[in-house]
């Protein structure tokens, strides 16, 4: 049952206290204007609620972000700053007030956010808000132990309450206006000001409780006009505390509203992909292929930071399996030099959490680690749940494996397709063993340098074991980021980054024209943002879609653009820069695959196609404007033709580390052979322009100045601009 506390309660309590003591009288003077005494106005009761469902004395719903009844936090980064939003309201006339509190995982208020009602009559509220402190450290930094304790999860609690004050001075003003029980009017707001300033809730400093102590020591003060003793409650001072330090009657909690908190920049993320063993690869003198390994990969380091990208990317590093080992081209039968599939891991030399001897030994990884770290990149390792048939689980753990009736052990297969190289594990009967040793191996990892696993395929396996694994290696871990390589249905890629996966490949390759990208743009950086985190590739070793192959150096610009200004993540497959875009016949993959032979590359071929100079300057426009990067902020602009692509990316002033709002413009002609002209619509006041003067743009690609008003012409031909990035000067 619901239990009413109010000052009537809290008085009879002291009063049984002192039965059978005797009472001290004590002189007093009667003074003209004594400050009210704080039992004179009663608060609101506050109505305790014993059970998840009740409603408090103020009523407080639908609050977002939030998905499937709050059981998943909504993903944020250190610093970050977010919208919330709930509806609070109560009963008739009665004025509500509303604010956030930010709680850590131990319950303690670290932050208060008073809300604004943006919609009254839907009672919808929302406050920006942020957890925690930004910061440029990165994980390997000696000094990053201060981030890494305020990762995790918090909450975030909407506390709804009785407005008292401006209930009260809605109705006051009337009556002093038309004379109608004034006294009364009066001496009530003078009790509501002194109790305000004695309430420990409003958290007060020592000087505001003196502006409210002096106002209702004037608000009773008889002898002044009731125009003036009204004036004193209504000053600029004391609206200034109820925005930020308000009385708070009939105070009610919303159940607590888990937030994960990731670590900054974990969803501005610049992926480039390479093998290491085609890094260095040459033509022996007997004209066979001299592979790569982890000290000629420095290569590709290097070439990486140069570009701007912040992440490398590695396939699998560990031994490869001879059992069925694939040849070029996923051929059944290998030649005697084909190197086999990265993804066949395991042999006789070892597993997961061996380094292949071919690529070096894992203090060459170490130190592979550690010449990333000097150049600012961080290294991600691909996580492949799957064995060869040499992997030492097979001996050790027959029973992770599912066996025929025929006693034979199964290896994968998606019929028609089949993977004779490789054994999938079968979680049904040793789900609990196999975490505890992918848990070991992912820390084993960790220890030596790499601070992100690119997981393969993990809508195979179980999302109950993805939830355990990495909520164990983020508990030790919790700067550990985590990439799904899901392109499967929607609910299985949002459980997954529910549980935990920080980021998600996603269906970016196939969405090409004007419509599908409009939709999908808005998809990836809306309210789905909070817990989905789409990285948008334009190919990969698995994906190379007809529109790159039929668009050449166009097609590949475009795709680079679309997907560097597109979401906050973005990623390369190394060979983009060299426009490798032959498909394999019947395929959406490249034909003479990587992931089954060495590619041997003159990377020097690289100036002749201007890739290489373009994914470069891409990166640099996005950290030079990293506050317009967000995946909540995106606007679709409207467009004349069909083939011209223009969406915006818009922070505000309030929201910006300088006090100036961050604003990027980008403009895509989407036909690779053929130019396009548009008129192009800006909503100036939506982006904080003054229709008066227009904006000033920056093509940050060109490095040209436009002047952009209500509707602006543009014309984009593949064999000169691509696109535009423009960027708001004003």
């Amino acid at each position: 049952m619901a239990v009413e506390k109010s000052a009537s309660a809290h008085t009879s309590k002291a009063a049984s206290a002192t039965e059978g003591k005797p009472v001290r009288k004590r002189r007093t003077t009667k003074a003209k204007a004594a400050v009210p005494q704080v039992v004179g106005e009663a608060p609101a009761p506050i109505i305790e609620r014993t059970a998840p469902e009740q409603f408090g004395r103020v009523n407080v719903m639908d609050i977002t972000p939030t998905a499937d009844n709050g059981l998943f936090p909504a993903r944020v980064e250190l610093g970050e700053p977010f919208t919330v939003t709930a509806q609070v309201f109560i009963e008739g006339r009665t004025k509500a007030g509303a604010t956030v509190s930010v709680r850590n995982a131990r319950g303690r208020e670290v932050s208060r956010t008073p809300m604004t009602c943006t919609n009254p009559g839907l009672d919808r509220w929302e406050a920006m808000v942020r957890i925690g402190e930004h910061s440029d450290l990165r994980p390997w930094d000696a000094d990053y132990a201060p981030v890494k304790r305020q990762l995790g999860d918090w909450n975030v609690v909407i506390e709804g309450w009785e407005d008292t004050y401006r209930s009260w001075l809605h109705d006051a003003a009337i009556k002093v206006e038309v004379g109608d029980d004034v006294e009364n009017a009066l001496e009530s707001g003078a009790q509501l000001l002194a109790r305000w300033a004695g309430s420990k809730d409003s958290k007060l400093a020592a000087a505001d409780k003196k502006i409210l102590q002096a106002a209702a020591k004037t608000m009773a003060d008889r002898s002044l006009p009731p125009t003036e003793r009204l004036a004193a409650a209504e000053t600029a001072d004391i609206q200034r505390l109820h925005e930020t330090n308000p009385l708070r009657d009939g105070l009610s909690e919303s159940n607590p509203q888990r937030f994960r908190v990731e670590r900054p920049k974990s969803s501005f993320a610049a992926w480039y992909q390479f093998f290491p063993r085609s890094e260095g690869a040459h033509y022996g003198d007997d004209g066979k292929i001299v592979q790569g390994d982890l000290k000629t990969s420095l290569a590709g380091l290097e070439r990486a930071a140069a570009e701007g990208f912040n992440i490398v990317y590695l396939p699998p590093i560990f031994p490869i399996g001879v059992t069925n080992r694939k040849g070029r081209n996923n051929s059944l039968i290998a030649g005697p030099n084909d190197p086999g599939s990265p993804f066949g891991i395991g042999s006789e030399l070892g597993g997961h959490d061996t380094v292949d001897p071919l690529l070096g030994t894992m203090d060459d990884f170490k130190a592979f680690c550690e010449r990333a770290h000097e150049l600012g990149l961080e290294i991600a390792l691909d996580f492949a749940l799957q064995c060869s048939p040499d992997h030492p689980w097979v001996k050790q753990h027959p029973n992770w494996f599912r066996t025929k009736p025929d006693g034979t052990i199964a290896f994968a297969e998606n019929p028609p397709k089949k993977y004779q190289d490789i054994y999938p594990i079968d979680f049904n009967a040793d789900m609990e063993g196999i975490e505890k040793e992918v848990e070991r191996i992912m820390n084993l990892w960790i220890a030596a340098g790499v601070t992100i696993f690119r997981v393969d395929n993990p809508h195979t396996k179980p999302v109950r074991f993805w939830q355990d694994v990495i909520a164990a290696v983020t508990k030790k871990h919790p700067e550990t980021l985590f990439l799904a390589e899901a392109f499967t249905r929607p609910g299985m890629m949002r459980a997954l980054s529910y549980v935990g996966f920080t980021q998600s490949h996603c269906y970016f390759p196939w969405r090409n024209t004007k419509e599908e990208l409009e939709k999908y743009l808005l998809e990836t950086n809306g309210d789905d943002g909070y817990y989905q985190h789409n990285t948008f590739w334009p190919t990969t070793p698995d994906i190379l879609t007809d529109y790159v192959r039929d668009n050449g150096v166009a097609g590949h610009a475009v795709r680079a653009v679309l997907a560097a200004m597109g979401s906050p993540s973005w990623g390369i497959y190394n060979g983009f820069e060299l426009i490798e875009n032959r498909q394999r016949p019947g395929f959406e993959e490249q034909i003479d695959n990587e992931k089954y032979e060495v590619k041997v590359r003159d990377w020097a071929d690289a100036d002749k196609y201007g890739i290489t100079e373009l994914l470069t300057s891409l990166n640099r426009i996005r950290r030079e404007h990293v506050e317009a990067f967000s995946y909540h902020n995106v606007s679709v602009l409207p467009s004349s033709d069909p083939n011209i692509l223009a969406f915006a990316r818009h922070t505000p002033a309030e929201l910006t580390s300088t006090g100036k709002p961050e604003t990027l413009i980008v403009v895509v002609n989407l036909d690779g052979h053929n130019a396009h002209q548009s008129v192009i619509h800006l909503e100036m006041p939506d982006f904080g322009i003054d229709p008066k003067w227009g904006a000033h743009v920056r093509d940050e690609l060109t490095g040209r100045d436009f002047a952009w008003g209500w509707d602006n012409f543009v014309s984009l031909a593949p064999w000169a601009d691509v696109a535009h990035v423009l960027h708001i000067v004003r």
